[in-house]
């Protein structure tokens, strides 16, 4: 049986991991084995999240003390939460690749940058693309204006050269 002072340790481990994180998404994981849930584990360690198994109570406590609300309905049951506190989307799309592989895997919610967001939330943000298509997206947003400038430039030369070169005809005929 925990301590009071082993309780207090793990509601400031929870705390710090909560407010630490950009975003926390919470599942339900009853009836997985322990192969699969290591299998979860590894997948976000690799990009950078950690899967932690808290007790609701000590996660409420931790949000309230944070000023986070709205997390009660999606703290029922066994929860498993993953934490990232580099990446918003990725926790997110391992989440909703491990619950369609795992069917009994459900995803509850979560909190993206201390708001709780629901199931609907999580899925929108698990079916963004990565950080790279959309900074590619952006980029070419801003050089497609580039590329019409200088597409018109082009023309404009290209103009002013056959313009010119119509003149230098003329006077060539008219000397002759």
């Amino acid at each position: 049986m925990p301590t009071r002072e082993d309780k207090e340790k793990m509601l400031q481990e929870v705390r710090e991991r909560l407010s630490n994180s950009k975003v926390a998404i919470m599942a339900n994981y009853r009836g997985l084995d322990v192969a699969a849930m290591t299998k979860l584990r590894v997948r976000l360690r690799e990009k950078g999240s950690e899967l932690k198994v808290v007790k609701n109570t000590l996660t409420l406590k931790a949000a309230k003390d944070l000023g986070y609300e709205g997390l009660d309905p999606y703290l029922e049951g066994p929860t498993a939460i993953a934490f990232s506190s580099e990446d918003l989307v990725s926790a997110a799309k391992i989440f909703a690749d491990f619950a369609r592989e795992y069917k009994i895997f459900e995803i509850k919610g979560g909190l993206l940058e201390g708001k709780a967001i629901d199931v609907k939330a999580v899925k929108n943000l698990a079916d963004l693309p990565p950080r790279e298509v959309l900074l590619a997206k952006v980029l070419g947003g801003m050089q497609s204006p580039m590329y019409g400038f200088a597409g018109a430039l082009q023309g404009l030369l290209r103009n002013l050269v056959c313009v010119l070169e119509a003149v230098r005809k003329k006077q060539a005929g008219e000397t002759a």
